[in-house]
């Protein structure tokens, strides 16, 4: 199944305890990266992620975001820190000994001071959190690639399209071009002719210069391996692995053939047929960046 690098995937659930919200998104990338924005207190989880990601997903920009909401499950310790406080009141008891100042120290006061209360989070389970999170996310990453298998099909179906647009085409080159050949020859020989005139010159010669000449503008080789490259590229569809690469391959070697039978051939239908046969390619070049 062909895929597109483009995609997004969203859920959202409640699940453990815990209100996750979790979304994937990609765009067309020639490598895999991955870009997360989860939660700096849960960052131990992004590895597990991008493990989740990369078994349904070789090639693009990846961006997930976590969003995590604990509820009643946060568990909090406020400590007061004794030490401190019993340095301060010491030292509020020392100043109205020793100065006369009132110690009407407060409650309220004693708020004011830094670091008098420590609040402690209790430890959450760890393995807990992944199986949660990483639950939540499968189901994300399911509706991702459930939309990049959509959109590759659109994909398919449009560069199938134009693949045999240039069947077509190629078709007619093909029985042009034994005639621009027969006419490209005759035109050889009657040049010659010309111009040695009355000149005695082997006839067998002559002809074998001809067709020499002629051979250079014939096609067919070219057409041949075209229609094999193109081949190739529809067979591609039926594998079950990315094949964004091999497809960017072929087609390079696709457009070079065409440039080939461009340059060669001496005839301005067949060049016409050319130039439509690149722009198809064209476009087919362009759909492939969007395959995985």
């Amino acid at each position: 199944m062909v895929r597109s690098m483009t995609g997004f995937g969203h859920a959202k659930e409640n699940y453990d305890g815990y209100d996750i919200s979790f979304e994937i998104r990609g765009v067309n990338h020639r490598f895999f990266e991955f870009y997360s924005r989860i939660p700096r207190n849960y960052s131990f989880l992004e590895e597990k992620i991008k493990s989740l990601v990369q078994t349904c997903v070789s090639r693009g920009k990846i961006e997930c975001q976590l969003q995590i909401d604990t509820g009643e499950r946060e568990k909090v310790t406020v400590k007061l820190n004794k030490a401190l406080l019993d340095g301060y009141l010491r030292a509020f008891d020392n100043l109205e000994k020793l100065y006369g100042v009132k110690n009407d120290i407060s409650t309220s006061s004693l708020l004011r001071v830094n670091d008098l209360f420590v609040v402690e989070k209790q430890a959450e389970d760890e393995e807990r959190i992944v199986h949660a999170v990483l639950t939540v996310a499968a189901k994300a990453l399911e509706s991702f690639v459930s939309m990049r298998e959509l959109e590759g099909s659109k994909l398919r179906d449009d560069i199938i399209g134009r693949v045999e647009s240039i069947y077509k085409n190629l078709l007619i080159i093909e029985e042009r071009s034994p005639q621009t050949v027969k006419e490209y020859n005759e035109k050889i020989i009657s040049r010659m002719q010309d111009l040695i005139g009355d000149t005695e010159v082997d006839p067998q010669r002559l002809l074998t210069e001809a067709a020499i000449f002629a051979d250079k503008i014939a096609v067919a080789e070219e057409t041949i391996r075209l229609r094999s490259h193109l081949s190739q590229l529809v067979q591609l569809f039926e594998s079950e692995e990315p094949v964004g690469r091999k497809m960017d391959f072929l087609i390079q070697e696709i457009n070079r053939e065409a440039n080939t039978i461009g340059s060669k051939a001496q005839d301005l239908e067949i060049a016409k047929l050319v130039v439509e046969i690149k722009s198809d390619i064209e476009k087919i070049r362009e759909q492939a960046q969007n395959i995985e």
